[in-house]
């Protein structure tokens, strides 16, 4: 029987997070790292990754920062190589990159609608296929983790671009985890409910934040280090026989909308 920590062990393993520059991409990459991950910190400009990379560094960690941009079909298998060139075949993936936009569907243009699935949905997809086939004609297996979110479970309103990225998504995933299970490729998506960031902690502090925070059952907003356990269950052996799921990190808030 395996220790309980040691099956959370990602020593020897080759992960690549996109969106690794800020907020929970950049978390994830730490989290990895500390488990013992060799880690391809991944987003458009290089320069706001080298802190990050030093930071990880400063623990005997081994990061390296790549530029990729998940909406140029050339950037993903330009970053990819230059990953398996310097710390070997990627072994998991964390699809992390993503943006937002708010706005009332009557008044949403469809430059921004466009965009918004641009990056969520097809950028997605794109680094996965592009990962997954290496992963395939190494024969190692991986394990694939996509960042969706509660609102691609429940409607919000505001944010139908998002949530219709962060649905399709999941549908996704189960898709790729049927195809992907012969390759010995398990593929996950974490759903994170609302997150405390830098970005958003003025909104979630403020009064609106107040009013939602009181819809959630525990009553608080989650940490990103709420996110850790979920994200290595899903990466380590811990969840070898974890495929096609979606793991809900919310503090019960889906409930309060049944």
């Amino acid at each position: 029987m395996t220790a309980p920590a040691a099956i959370f062990d990602l020593s020897g393993q080759v992960a690549l997070v996109t969106g690794a520059s800020s907020g929970l991409g950049r978390h994830f990459a730490l989290t990895l790292a500390r488990a013992g991950a060799k880690v391809a910190l991944a987003a458009r400009r290089v320069d706001r990754l080298e802190e990050l990379a030093r930071e990880i560094a400063a623990f005997d960690g081994r990061a390296l920062p790549v530029a990729l941009d998940v909406t140029d079909p050339g950037s993903v298998p330009r970053a990819a190589d230059a990953i398996e060139t310097e710390l070997g075949p990627i072994t998991l993936l964390v699809n992390n990159a993503g943006v937002a936009s708010t706005a009332a569907f009557l008044d949403q243009d469809e430059a921004t609608w466009r965009a918004t699935l641009g990056t969520d949905l097809d950028g997605a997809w794109r680094v996965a296929r592009e990962i997954a086939r290496r992963m395939a004609a190494h024969g190692h297996g991986g394990a694939i983790v996509n960042i969706v979110s509660i609102l691609g479970l429940r409607a919000p309103s505001h944010l139908s671009a998002y949530a219709a990225a962060k649905a399709a998504l999941i549908s996704l995933t189960q898709t790729m985890a049927l195809e992907l299970a012969r390759h010995k490729i398990r593929v996950n998506a974490l759903a994170p409910g609302y997150i405390e960031t830098a970005i958003n902690r003025d909104f979630l502090r403020g009064p609106t934040g107040e009013a939602m925070r009181k819809r959630i059952p525990m009553r608080r907003f989650g940490q990103m280090d709420d996110l850790d356990g979920a994200l290595l269950l899903l990466a380590s052996d811990a969840g070898r026989f974890i495929t096609g799921s979606v793991v809900v990190v919310d503090g019960g808030h889906t409930l309060s909308f049944l």
